[in-house]
């Protein structure tokens, strides 16, 4: 018999360090959901009457399907406002767009950037020397946390990143460290500089996006390894899509096995005033053994978990997939969870 893990709610384990940090990135194995746990994070900041910037950096526009907007411009645009004057103001990176902004800014290169764009330059740049784009992306980020409003104020309380997936966040996060080291003198050090503090700093938490299974699981334990390898900072990481365990704790296994007392199903929902016919009631039983097997099935991975010293919140399966009622729904499990 497997120990049981999945619970009815969430793990409050929003530790005081992510509740204080201003930066916040948002990585997990694709398929994991992180997009959507990203806006549900940048949407529970927000219902605290903060103004919150979401950031897309892989040029996926799954943003802007969330909320059901047009393509987002890579500028920040405004995708929703909640109750107490919060907001959430959204920006879809786009690599060429970011790249002229630097050379621009650091270099005052707007022209000759536009005539690299021309031929075709920054897409050899980008591919030959990889590594730029993280720097330049990064860079931007740190842009926008350190942007001021007209009256001096911070223009954001808080950004979140829907960042590249395990396997590559180490290395993205940590590239500008690489570039600082290669840059000895002059304005890409001194950038690089700038936001490796910024990333190393208790400002930034990097959560990890999870679902209880083999191969997640297995890149977001060695990701905590890595990322702490590299002096960052993890804050929790979020279980998507975790089962609500509906049937009784000292039957889950036996159902799961095929074990299931048909003739008490079967009085329980006569006792109800059901109707259902022989064949509605092999189907009930038939999901439920289906069923149970997921919620074992999770239980056994979660347990891949236990010896990861990092906080740990499960949301749940949301029904409406997708769409921004799934993210509040989510939204409502992070505030209960301390977010």
């Amino acid at each position: 018999m497997v120990e049981k893990h999945v619970t009815d709610g969430p793990t409050s384990q929003w530790s005081d360090q992510a509740r204080q940090a201003r930066l916040h990135f948002v990585s997990g194995k694709g398929g994991t959901g992180k997009t959507t746990v990203a806006a549900a994070l940048a949407l529970t900041l927000a219902s605290r009457g903060q103004r919150v910037l979401l950031v897309e950096c892989e040029e996926r526009q799954g943003i802007a399907q969330l909320f059901d907007t047009q393509p987002l411009p890579p500028v920040d645009t405004q995708v929703a406002t909640l109750e107490g004057g919060g907001s959430v103001w959204a920006l879809a990176l786009q690599i060429e767009h970011a790249l002229l902004e630097y050379l621009d800014m650091f270099y005052n290169l707007g022209f000759a950037g536009r005539a690299i764009k021309r031929v075709g330059a920054i897409d050899f740049v980008t591919t030959v020397a990889p590594g730029l784009r993280d720097v330049v992306i990064t860079g931007k980020v740190k842009e926008r946390v350190i942007a001021l409003d007209k009256k001096g104020h911070r223009l954001y309380d808080a950004i979140v990143v829907d960042a590249p997936p395990t396997g590559r966040i180490g290395n993205f996060l940590d590239v500008t460290s690489a570039m600082r080291d290669l840059a000895k003198s002059g304005p890409i050090r001194k950038q690089s500089e700038g936001v490796a503090t910024l990333l190393h700093s208790a400002d930034t938490m990097v959560h990890l996006c999870t679902l209880l299974e083999a191969m997640p699981i297995q890149e977001t334990v060695e990701a905590v390894d890595e990322l702490r390898a590299k002096g960052l900072h993890i804050g929790s990481i979020i279980i998507n899509r975790v089962e609500t365990a509906h049937l009784p704790d000292d039957e889950l296994d036996a159902i799961a096995e095929g074990r299931i007392d048909a003739d008490r199903v079967r009085s329980t929902l006569t006792d109800a005033g059901v109707e259902f016919t022989d064949d509605d009631l092999a189907g009930l039983l038939t999901e439920s053994i289906e069923y149970a097997a997921r919620v074992q099935a999770q239980q056994v991975a979660h347990a891949e978990l236990d010896d990861v010293d990092a906080p740990q919140i499960s949301l749940p399966s949301i029904d409406q997939g997708m769409d921004l009622g799934g993210v509040y729904e989510l939204v409502a499990v992070l505030k209960k969870a301390g977010a």
